[in-house]
Parts: C-alpha cells; structure tokens; sequence
C-alpha cells in the first residue's frame, strides 16, 4: 500500500460485537443474514467510522450521550448500526432497518440496555 494510502495508517478506532451474558453476538447474527453486497456496504461505513472518528452526517449521527449510529444505504432501505465508544473501541451493540423518521423506540431500548450491561461488565474487569 502507498504511503498516502488511508488503508497503510492504523484506525483510530478497533471493532467490536456486543456480547450478551450468553454469549451470542446480536449484531453479528444480523449482518450474517444480509446478502454479501449488503454486509459490504456495512462494513465500509463502519470503516470510514473506524478511520475518520469523529464524524458527523450523514453517515453518523449522536443519538444521546454515548450512543451513535452508522448509516447505510442497502437494497432494503437504510440500516443503522447503533455504537458506543469504550476505550477507543467502537462496539457495535444493535443493528436494525429504519422505516420511521424517528429511531423507533424499541430499537433504542435494546442499544440502552445494551450500553448499561457493557458499562456494567467493564466496571466489574476493573
């Protein structure tokens, strides 16, 4: 890779999949189920995040302190992938298709509780 290459410097942010207590990996399980040009365009905007951080729209947007969501334009509408930030990790809690204008709140609660049970597992490490 060039120098100049955006790909030969380090991201700014890691990566990583929420855990639930049981071990399963919401968000990854969701991606695994898109098509492959889907998933890829994913993984790009959540790129650009990784390498650019911090960013604004269009492609991320601040729901409330602590929690953002990547934006991505895929064959069924706009996929959000709601993330918080832990220790220059972007840890990707929730994912789903937005159909409303406003960020349902169901989808909310899930990325909150999600965000309360990472805060609460990181305090206990410590």
């Amino acid at each position: 890779m060039a120098e100049g290459d955006p790909e030969s410097r380090e991201p700014i942010l890691g990566v990583a999949f929420y855990r639930t207590a049981a071990g399963n990996e919401p968000v990854r399980q969701w991606l695994k189920d898109l098509k492959r040009e889907d998933r890829k365009a994913i993984g790009q905007d959540i790129k650009t995040a990784q390498y650019g951080w911090p960013l604004g729209m269009p492609l991320i947007r601040k729901l409330e302190p602590g929690l953002w969501e990547v934006r991505s334009h895929i064959a069924q509408g706009i996929a959000r992938v709601i993330f918080t930030v832990a220790d220059e990790v972007m840890v990707l809690l929730h994912v789903f298709i937005k159909k409303t204008q406003k960020t349902p709140l169901e989808d909310l609660r899930i990325a909150r509780q999600r965000l309360t049970d990472l805060r609460k597992e990181h305090s206990n490490e410590k």
